[in-house]
């Protein structure tokens, strides 16, 4: 992966992540705005002659480099002589359960001097009030990895633009649960929402935590839970900033520019040649293709169109191949907004899922609707409930127009959290 040069006067989410990096290492004192200022330009001097670098304020290779450790969430510490765990957690001020589990493979009652740990510094490592890009995504999913070693981390498939589509399993239980967030690239929020729960999950389990009231540690051992938290990278990078010229930029502006009522970049839900990664899944794609053709979405656009065929897309044929390659006994699709949950296709009655629904409801306060008529078909979930008579919903989270605003993030995530831990235990129930 590599990171975009940024500098005095740019703006947008990759200042945004440096502007993370500098605070998280303590030199820049605001939230990031994605603005490269005076304030980003002095902070990004400060960092670059304490690490050794040329301060001339210009974020490239070597400094992204050297700010790895603030956006991964740990440094690489070599044992010293006479140190112990605790030494080392009291030095760095991490939780000792913490820097145990980041070191499954080291014998805390004999620490060899020269040996190399993971030591987890004391911030998320996900956060919650920047942009969520694929490099984002890609640096917490590997900071996460690094903290939480039985986390199993993998890619389902490449986009359009060859981006790995990651895939995280936490658990080995029998009982298998899917999540998946931003099939819809103006709904990145989704993202956010799926990796801090990932990454709460995990600290729980070290730390002998709960998870709404489940002992975390005995979750794990019940439920493998699958974790696509974005299914349509180039997409969100489109909508975020993170992609802003080049080949497909230029061919999502000029698809854009045929629908000149659709906001651009902001609503953009497809993936970044047109095609509605939602709308291509084979349960009544026909008759998908039929009510948005009759709504003039008849060739590439920024959301609704099916494209000519079902699975077209690589990102919607990339979670349908994880899905058949797997067993999943509930499934959970994050999408933005309305504070819905839906739970049907069509008349397919598929038993326990309007309990489940009911359930989703009590712990967040949202609505259980019936799908409309319109947008009711070639939906992952409806093609899940089609396909397996399985429980599957999509959780409409969140209110107001899409993309959803950071400021919004504690609300939606307060409300996801009780669903998305419902749905584990609720799922090993079935069983």
């Amino acid at each position: 992966m590599e990171n975009k040069t940024v500098r005095y006067g740019d703006a947008g989410p990759w200042t945004e992540m440096l502007q993370l990096a500098l605070r998280r290492r303590g030199l820049y004192p605001s939230r990031p705005d994605g603005i490269f200022g005076p304030l980003t330009l002095a902070a990004l001097r400060r960092f670059q002659s304490g690490a050794g670098l040329a301060d001339d304020g210009v974020c490239g290779p070597l400094t992204w480099r050297a700010l790895e450790p603030w956006l991964f969430g740990y440094e690489v510490y070599t044992v010293m002589p006479g140190d112990t765990f605790y030494r080392i957690a009291l030095r760095y001020g991490v939780n000792l359960s913490l820097l145990i589990g980041a070191n499954p493979g080291v014998d805390p009652f004999n620490l060899p001097a020269g040996r190399r740990m993971i030591v987890p510094m004391r911030f998320d490592v996900v956060p919650s009030d920047v942009s969520f890009t694929s490099a984002l995504l890609y640096y917490c999913i590997r900071g996460l990895a690094a903290r939480y070693p039985f986390l199993r981390v993998g890619s389902v498939g490449k986009s359009v633009m060859g981006q790995d589509i990651p895939t995280v399993v936490i658990g080995g239980g029998q009982t298998q649960v899917f999540y998946n967030a931003s099939h819809h690239a103006n709904e990145w929020i989704t993202t956010a929402v799926l990796m801090r729960f990932l990454e709460e999950y995990a600290r729980a389990v070290l730390t002998g935590g709960n998870i709404r009231g489940e002992n975390a540690a005995a979750l794990i051992g019940d439920v493998a839970l699958h974790l696509i938290p974005m299914v349509n990278p180039d997409g969100v990078d489109l909508v975020t900033g993170a992609l802003d010229s080049g080949y497909f930029f230029d061919g999502a502006a000029a698809i854009a520019s045929d629908y000149p009522g659709i906001p651009f970049p902001d609503g953009w839900k497809a993936n970044v040649v047109g095609i509605d990664t939602n709308l291509q899944y084979p349960a009544g794609w026909e008759e998908a293709r039929r009510i948005k053709t009759a709504q003039g979405f008849v060739s590439p656009a920024p959301r609704d169109f099916t494209g000519e065929a079902a699975l077209e897309a690589p990102e919607s044929r990339a979670v349908y191949d994880y899905t058949i390659k797997n067993d999943f006994a509930l499934t959970v699709s994050l999408h933005t907004q309305g504070e819905v949950i839906y739970w049907r296709y069509l008349d397919y009655d598929v038993p326990g899922a309007y309990e489940i629904a009911g359930a989703f409801s009590a712990v967040s306060g949202y609505a259980v609707e019936n799908v409309p008529y319109a947008s009711g078909f070639a939906g992952y979930k409806d093609w899940f409930i089609y396909r397996y008579r399985r429980p599957g919903f999509t959780i409409e989270l969140g209110q107001g127009e899409s993309p959803l605003p950071l400021s919004a993030f504690p609300e939606i995530y307060s409300d996801a959290l009780g669903i998305l831990a419902a749905g584990m235990t609720l799922a090993r129930d079935l069983r």
